[in-house]
């Protein structure tokens, strides 16, 4: 199709000169409006001012520019049918071959004002209202939604001397409703919020695609990577390519070592889940704690500091073979250190923010949704039941214990001593099965002293004695658990039997 004129839009106006040469190139007639019309006259290019055109001024302080039968039949018409040309004609109404728009920054007023007013404002309709007329009627129309489309169309209008294929208007009509279903949907999740709308009537996911993954989690899966986030730069500081089971272990590393107290937390995990974790006040111990908890696991696992790894923590964990090291930071000795190993991929954690996002999980033609598991732990939450009080430093080693068990796979349990897990076990059908592994781990690899407590936690209630039981033989003398169940009665006097200390949570905390 031979492009006669165009429609020019622009609320980034940015490279604006490099698409107005080709279309002086090719004598394509130029229509605008508004901050455009100014910008394209004073680069020197002739223009036709919408209100001109239209013969009908800009109104409502600019609300209503291209808002006009004139512009809209333009755009719609079909050029092969006969009715159609002579309502045109009839008419005296031009046609307008190519629409080259961008929207109000919306989602770019939201990140930087919470002034209602002004971001209602910043909600583009005329824009949107050209592209939808463009690409729909794309078997005769361009519609140009993006300034990293313009290389494209340029080179399109080169190749075919001023015209455009049918395939290329119908790659940027399917971007385009792309970008305007986007827009709407940034709207829309915006006014459920400020509305406290928690389970909206429709659910809009609002994500750009940042990579085409090798794979899922096996080779004969499709795995890819999208974010919400316009600034996502998840990626490697070296190393290769991250895999869809690299991210996913990342996501739960990150989502743990939030949690721990800032510059002393270690996390070590494999398969999401955490097979070890330490927030000892001395960074290398701490390390080596959350290392020694199940060196075995750890092996090809992830690693994760949340504070600035210094050169003499990089000489340990470099001892272990490790897919992916993630810290807050690194010495530059530290990071020529990893260089040696090739494959080693080493992501710095410093830019990355925790965020609301909700969990979504998709099933059969359905979708489950919830809010994430990232509530702040403190002693409202948690209730003493038995006889045995905690001292308040036997207190925070129980919510550590507790805050670790919620990014362990249900049904989860984990014993820790002195800030440092000594066995974790994880996704089990059976609570109690559960409480063997953690117990295993514990006394194969042995990282636990006679003089100080061992505490225990469950991410949900015992419905029977015998997972406590088997805690308690094993030398735990404290444990954390959410209360619920028929037997708490029970629960407590059995503890109480035993003497040691039992705190219920007012809170469960599976991950399944």
């Amino acid at each position: 199709m031979k492009i006669k004129s165009a429609l020019i839009s622009l609320s980034d106006k940015d490279e604006l000169d490099k698409i107005l040469k080709i279309l002086k190139k090719y004598k394509i007639k130029l229509i605008s409006s508004g901050g455009t019309y100014k910008k394209i006259k004073s680069l020197g290019y002739q223009c036709i001012e919408v209100s001109n055109y239209t013969k009908f001024p800009e109104i409502l302080d600019g609300r209503v520019k291209t808002l006009h039968p004139k512009i809209h039949s333009g755009i719609l018409y079909k050029r092969q049918k006969q009715s159609h040309k002579e309502t045109l004609k009839k008419l005296n109404f031009g046609s307008i071959d190519l629409v080259i728009t961008n929207f109000y920054p919306f989602k770019e007023t939201l990140n930087i004002t919470k002034n209602n007013k002004k971001i209602i404002e910043n909600i583009d309709i005329g824009g949107p209202t050209l592209v939808r007329s463009a690409a729909k009627n794309y078997n005769d129309v361009v519609v140009i939604t993006k300034i990293s489309q313009y290389k494209e169309l340029i080179e399109e209008l080169n190749i075919h001397n001023g015209s455009t294929s049918l395939q290329f208007r119908t790659k940027m009509s399917r971007e385009a409703f792309g970008e305007t279903a986007s827009y709407d949907s940034t709207i829309y999740n915006y006014l459920n919020k400020i509305s406290k709308k928690v389970v909206p009537e429709k659910l809009f996911i609002n994500a750009k695609l940042i990579k085409s993954l090798r794979y899922g989690e096996n080779p004969h899966q499709m795995g890819a990577i999208y974010s919400n986030d316009e600034n996502f730069k998840l990626l490697p500081m070296q190393g290769k390519e991250l895999s869809y089971n690299n991210y996913s272990d990342i996501f739960a590393c990150l989502n743990l070592t939030k949690t721990l107290p800032k510059n002393r937390g270690v996390v070590i995990v494999k398969h999401s889940n955490p097979s070890g974790v330490s927030i000892e006040d001395n960074l290398l111990k701490s390390y080596t704690s959350a290392m020694n908890c199940d060196p075995v696991s750890a092996f090809g696992g992830i690693v994760a500091c949340n504070f600035k790894l210094t050169f003499k923590i990089a000489k340990e964990i470099f001892k272990t073979y490790y897919e992916i090291v993630i810290a807050n930071g690194f010495e530059k000795k530290a990071l020529k250190l990893f260089k040696q190993k090739k494959n080693l991929r080493v992501i710095d954690s410093s830019h990355i923010l925790s965020n609301n996002n909700n969990k979504i999980i998709s099933g059969i033609n359905s979708f489950l949704i919830q809010t994430n598991d990232d509530q702040i732990f403190n002693g409202s939450n948690f209730k003493v039941v038995s006889k045995n009080r905690p001292s308040k430093k036997l207190m925070e080693q129980l919510i550590f214990s507790f805050n670790i068990c919620r990014s362990v796979k249900s049904n989860a349990i984990v014993i820790t001593q002195k800030n440092k897990t000594l066995g974790i076990g994880s996704g089990q059908p059976s609570r109690l099965d559960s409480c063997k592994i953690a117990i295993e781990k514990m006394r194969k690899f042995k990282q636990f002293k006679n003089e100080d407590q061992i505490v225990a936690a469950s991410d949900a209630f015992f419905p029977f004695i015998d997972g406590i039981e088997k805690l308690i033989n094993a030398g735990v003398t404290a444990i954390i658990q959410p209360f619920g169940s028929n037997k708490d009665k029970e629960i407590i006097k059995f503890a109480n039997d035993m003497g040691i200390v039992l705190v219920f949570s007012k809170t469960r905390h599976f991950n399944h």
